[in-house]
């Protein structure tokens, strides 16, 4: 989504006015932040497929926006709205996201400028695998130099055509799988990934509500129980956020926006009724027991107690982040705040977590993925049945000592339960995402906090992460 007036910054450059306020903090060399802020190399490739009797022409995109480590880390979009500024933009967010979170990665992105709606299957499949070919044969999808994730209108279904179409390029590779994450389980990916933004999100909120300042900062009080939510975006992200919000944390997803509208229900909207419903009928008009609206974006502006926009950029701006009445936003989506609406936003006391943060469940499951198949074996395969062989043994330590006492006391069948069985692959994948979160939002909250200079946790965050990358390049000798 680009300018909303002649005065509003375009998604590149809002990313580049954050970077600049934040780096206007830091003790850099002379150049290096030139250096950490420019996109190192953006290639474009055009390519035919003969589709429907005629050859079409398709245009791509792969940005390499950081090397300071390597691979380089980045999603594939597939939308007609893809650009060679947007894709930029989103590579420079992947670099910053990634060093917040401590995942080894430089930043990449990659779009294909089509509406996915408007091919079958087979076709898609064909368009896909020619695509990947393109960058395939350049080195832009590798296993050590760049691995592509799914994004917005692409999913496991792509990126298992991606690993196909690299493995059938690459027959020798033994690490071919590791050269693009977000694929299916049986096709090497890993549990919980189509899951891990949405539960990223729910992670960054839950940490959020465990530090009573950060709470009181967004004129909140008490903790995520009750909470209302209005939800921007029910796709991949918005679903698996609002679902684990309200079904977990006992959250009330009051709104959500979609294409043809938005719904409300101050009590709270089923979430997989709703997902259900545009299923089948393509939209949120007429979904039962909530009101409607053609004017989703008025949405925006209800009153709520937390606002995630979890779909495109620059949804909220200048025009619209004056009437906005959440005291806490959350950026689930990349970019969905411009750089001057968060100026507006910040005045008016709003507190934001950033998209770098907030949005960065998906890039840390993708790491473990990426891991998993480099080390050719599941996590857990080795360690789980010992690690419950050894709780039975205090299990029964435990039931041979409360036999002997006379106190009574006993053990619960749903401690035991719980407590013999050893950890899934999906509950380490969750354990992991977990740990990430929490590290990095204590990270970028402690600067925030400590610092009269830091307005804000995005200033903080890019703080953080610009830090490290400097970092990485000052040992590297630059």
């Amino acid at each position: 989504m680009q300018s909303h007036s002649s005065s509003e910054p375009s998604f590149r450059d809002s990313v580049d006015i954050m970077f600049n306020r934040a780096v206007a903090l830091l003790d850099m060399p002379p150049g290096l932040a030139e250096k950490i802020r420019v996109c190192n190399a953006t290639y474009t490739v055009r390519f035919g497929v003969r589709l429907r009797g005629e050859i079409k022409t398709f245009t791509g995109y792969r940005a390499v926006h950081s090397e300071h480590v390597e691979p380089v880390k980045g999603g594939i979009r597939y939308s007609l709205g893809v650009n060679q500024d947007e894709v930029e933009a989103l590579a420079a967010l992947m670099t910053y996201k990634c060093a917040l979170v401590d995942a080894p990665y430089g930043g990449s992105k990659g779009g294909l400028c089509i509406d996915p709606l408007a091919y079958d299957e087979h076709e898609l499949e064909q368009i896909t695998r020619r695509f990947a070919y393109e960058l395939i044969k350049r080195d832009l999808i590798h296993p050590s130099q760049n691995v592509p994730a799914p994004d917005m209108g692409t999913g496991e279904r792509e990126m298992a055509w991606i690993a196909d179409q690299y493995q059938r390029m690459n027959t020798t590779d033994i690490n071919a799988r590791a050269c693009v994450t977000g694929k299916p389980v049986i096709g090497g990916g890993i549990q919980g990934r189509t899951e891990a933004t949405g539960r990223g999100v729910q992670y960054a909120l839950r940490e959020f509500f465990r530090h009573p300042e950060d709470i009181k900062a967004a004129g909140l009080s008490g903790g995520l129980d009750g909470k209302a939510i209005i939800l921007q975006g029910l796709g991949n992200v918005g679903y698996h956020a609002a679902k684990f919000l309200s079904e977990e944390d006992g959250a009330r997803i009051t709104a959500v926006i979609e294409r043809d509208g938005a719904v409300s229900n101050s009590e709270g909207l089923d979430i997989e009724a709703l997902k259900a419903w545009i299923g089948e009928n393509g939209g949120v008009k007429d979904f039962p027991g909530a009101s409607y609206t053609t004017d989703g974006a008025s949405i925006l502006e209800a009153a709520c107690d937390i606002l995630i926009p979890a779909a495109l950029e620059g949804v909220i701006h200048r025009e619209n982040a004056g009437g906005v009445k959440a005291r806490l936003i959350v950026e689930a989506a990349n970019g969905p705040v411009t750089a001057g609406a968060d100026l507006i936003l910040r005045e008016k006391g709003v507190v934001i977590i950033p998209d770098m943060y907030a949005n960065a469940g998906g890039v840390t499951v993708s790491y473990f993925e990426w891991v998993k198949n480099l080390s050719h074996i599941r996590f857990g395969r080795m360690e789980r049945r010992r690690e419950e062989s050894r709780n039975q043994l205090i299990v029964e330590e435990l039931e041979r000592l409360s036999l002997s006492s006379d106190t009574g006391w006993q053990l619960t069948p749903d401690f035991k339960m719980k407590y013999l069985k050893g950890a899934t692959e999906l509950e380490l994948v969750r354990s992991g995402l977990d740990d990430t979160m929490r590290g990095a939002y204590n990270d970028m909250a402690e600067v925030w906090r400590s610092r009269s200079d830091v307005p804000d946790m995005r200033t903080a965050a890019y703080l953080v992460s610009v830090g490290k990358v400097a970092g990485a390049y000052t040992a590297k000798g630059l």
